[in-house]
Parts: C-alpha cells; sequence; structure tokens
C-alpha cells in the first residue's frame, strides 16, 4: 500500500493534526511514527519528551521532586527527535544517543512522575505544539486530544488489556538487551494507568470526540490501516491522504 500526499500551502493554524491518546504500551508509538511516514506528516512522541526530562535531571542531578528546577531544565532542553517510519526513535540528547536509556522502566516510571508536575507540563506545552509544521503532524500522548491539540482534525484513543500491553513492553525490552521481569512489568502498568488516570493535572482520558480502538488482538498494520480509513473520512485530512488504488 502507498499513498500519495498532496501539500497544499496552509497558514500554521490550519495545519492538520492527528492526535493519538492511550495508556502506556497501547502501541501509540509505533502506529504514530508509521502513520506519519504514510502521510508524510511530522511524528512527536510527547511520551518519549517526558522520558527525556526524566533522564535529562537525572544526567543534572536534578530531584524528581524539585519542581523549580525541573521547569527550568524542561524549557531549555537540547533534544532531537528521528523516528524511521517503522516505530524505532532516534533521540539525542545534547548530543548523546539516549535511544536505548529512555526505554528503560526506570526512566518510564520517572517520567511519569515528572508528568504530573503543573508547572513541567506548561514548560514542555508550547514546545510540543511547536511540532505543528506542514503538511501535518501525527502527535502520540495521554492528552494530545484534550489539551495540547484539543483542535485536532482527528483524535483517536488507544488502549489494550494490561496483559497484553505487559507482554509487549516485556518483548520490546528483551528484544533490545535488557532484563525484565513481567509480572513486574504488569503490577508497573496498573500502577502507571492509576496515577496517569487520577492526577489532577491532564489526566489520562479520551476526548469526547475520540474514536476508540482496543488493540489488544489487533497487529501494527490493522491498527494502522484501521485509523487511515479514519483519516480519509475527514474533509481537513482528505487532501493529505490518497491511497493509490
Amino acid at each position: 500500500m502507498s499513498l500519495e500526499v498532496e501539500k497544499p500551502v496552509l497558514v500554521p493554524a490550519t495545519v492538520p493534526v492527528v492526535a493519538l491518546d492511550g495508556p502506556t504500551a497501547s502501541g501509540k508509538g509505533t502506529v504514530a511514527s508509521r502513520l506519519a511516514a504514510l502521510l508524510g506528516f511530522h511524528v512527536l512522541d510527547s511520551g518519549l519528551l517526558y522520558r527525556v526530562l526524566a533522564l535529562a535531571a537525572e544526567h543534572h542531578g536534578v530531584g524528581l521532586e524539585n519542581e523549580d528546577a525541573l521547569e527550568v531544565l524542561a524549557g531549555h532542553l537540547d533534544v532531537q527527535f528521528d523516528c524511521d517510519g517503522r516505530g524505532d526513535s532516534r533521540v539525542i540528547l545534547e548530543g548523546e544517543d539516549v535511544s536505548l536509556a529512555l526505554r528503560q522502566e526506570t526512566v518510564g516510571r520517572a517520567a511519569s512522575l515528572v508528568a504530573a508536575l503543573r508547572r513541567v507540563r506548561s514548560a514542555l506545552l508550547n514546545r510540543q505544539r511547536a511540532f505543528r509544521e506542514l503538511p501535518g503532524l501525527v502527535a502520540d500522548g495521554r492528552d494530545m486530544g484534550t489539551v495540547v491539540f484539543p483542535d485536532a482534525c482527528l483524535k483517536v484513543y488507544m488502549t489494550a488489556s494490561v496483559e497484553a500491553r505487559a507482554g509487549r513492553r516485556y518483548r520490546q525490552l528483551l528484544e533490545k538487551g535488557f532484563d525484565a521481569s513481567l509480572a513486574d512489568l504488569t503490577q508497573d502498568i496498573r500502577n502507571r494507568d492509576m496515577r496517569d488516570m487520577t492526577r489532577t493535572v491532564a489526566p489520562l482520558k479520551p476526548a469526547e470526540d475520540a474514536n476508540h480502538i482496543d488493540t489488544t488482538d489487533m497487529g501494527v498494520d490493522e491498527v494502522v490501516e484501521r485509523i487511515l480509513i479514519w483519516v480519509r473520512q475527514q474533509p481537513e485530512l482528505a487532501a493529505f491522504a490518497h491511497q493509490a488504488q
């Protein structure tokens, strides 16, 4: 399957956005990267951005409870993202490739704690919105459709069972050479879900106008194809997504 992408001239305020939200390990990052590659859009993995901040805090000796220092650090992150369209991301923090380090579960837990801080989220908000450039953006996270891009042309809420998500993360870690415990990952995901859904600042929840998709028994290609159907149904996106027959 291939897509031909038309790129009409638009003012930045009308740059189309596809927002993918959902809990950890629901497949958002892989799907967002592939979808962006098919559409010719930019991609934003907001979860990686919070992981980068957590890792930067570790590098600079900043405590996760020090909101003042974290706010300053968030406003001056020296980071570059490179997504290859297959779901793999290369992340450069202060000149160092930290792609593998960001996938460690300790970094993920730290990112979840950092993301609950109001001033940190505010500091990163404009940076996330700056990814909105022509011809369009696919953004994945936990509040893309509710807070960061509430005017997104298409909003999708992805989820899956805790067991399925833990299994995916377990396989990812093993493939990258990390030791992992499936039981520990399952409990960690349950804890992270609770923390993300009950935090007072931008809690994880679907946008009222989001399309829902349960990826428990779906492969990546199937999920991408389902979302592409929704893309083609949106007038604002139709000019950008023409599937070759």
